[in-house]
This record gives structure tokens, sequence and C-alpha cells, in this order.
């Protein structure tokens, strides 16, 4: 009850309204908080250090991820790069694709391929494209929905209770 309890809290941003327009600085704290808490609910192969999240393209989350840089979650500490090239993605754990970047999605991919990396993005698409995490905005609200396939084919482990957040899973076995 305790773990359900925990996790419900850190995910309360889930129901957390976001302005309608242009992204306030409140709503880029509350993608970099959904980013920074996808880590504590997705399990990596042994041997994968760190907790590096890569911002690859339009930088939106830097600043407001930059509060978190150096926090340790699950006993790795946690750094944020810019990348600009699929080549730079070592040493990432997550890469967060803005929505204005959807034509970089097929690179990346192709880039990821089997490596042990959360792919995060804005688009409604990402998830059905390939990715990961797909971090949208619905009813002034964010949520999130995942590619359980893509995450289980990078090697990956998503934790139950992060399922039961999502707003909807796919590639889950029926």
């Amino acid at each position: 009850m305790a773990v359900a309890l925990a996790l419900a809290c850190s995910f309360a941003f889930v129901l957390w309204p976001v302005s309608v327009g242009a992204e306030s600085a409140s709503e880029a704290q509350l993608r970099a908080a959904y980013l920074v808490n996808f880590l504590k609910y997705v399990e990596w192969p042994v041997g994968v250090g760190g907790a590096t999240i890569c911002i690859y393209g339009r930088d939106s989350l830097t600043a407001p991820l930059a509060a978190y840089e150096g926090r340790t979650i699950q006993g790795r500490e946690v750094r944020i790069r810019r990348i600009s090239q699929p080549e730079q993605l070592a040493d990432c754990q997550e890469v967060f694709v803005p929505e204005a970047d959807e034509e970089r999605y097929a690179g990346l991919f192709r880039s990821v391929g089997r490596l042990p990396v959360l792919t995060v993005g804005e688009s409604p698409a990402f998830v059905q494209q390939g990715g990961g995490v797909a971090l949208v905005r619905v009813e002034n609200r964010l949520v999130f929905d995942v590619n359980l396939g893509a995450i289980t084919r990078s090697g990956l482990r998503v934790s139950p209770q992060m399922l039961r957040l999502a707003r909807e899973v796919v590639g889950a076995p029926r």
C-alpha cells in the first residue's frame, strides 16, 4: 500500500492542469518532472550505469531539468545532456525528442535499435511510430502513453505501477 501511495504521489502531476497556448515555465517544469520520474519506474539491464537524460533536437527542457542534475535515482546520478545527432546517444539512458522534431524519429529509432535507451516524445503518434513513451497534452492535462513492445525490445522493464498510470499501453501481450 505504501508503494502505491508513493507512486501515486510521484505521478500526481498526471492530473495537474497545464496552461493552454505557449508552454509556460510551470509546464516545462512538469515535463521535466515526468522525465525524471520515468527513470524511477524503468529498470535498465545490469551494468548500465548512470541516469543521463538527453535532449535530442530543440531544447525546451534543459533549464527545468537542471534542477535535477546531480540527484540520485535508484543509486544512479542524474545527468542532463543536449545532443543533436543520433551518433551522440552513447551514455544516454533516456532520450527526449520535442514534438517539433518528428522528422528525426526514424533516424533516432535506427540509432537506438536495441540499445537500453528509453525514448520519450511529445507527439501523440510517437508510440505508434516506435517510441517508448509519448508525453502529451490532452484536455489541458499532461498524460503519457507507453509502447511496451518498443521498451521491451530495448531491454528495459517498466514497472506495473507506471503502466497502470499510463493513458494507453500499446504493444502489450493480450
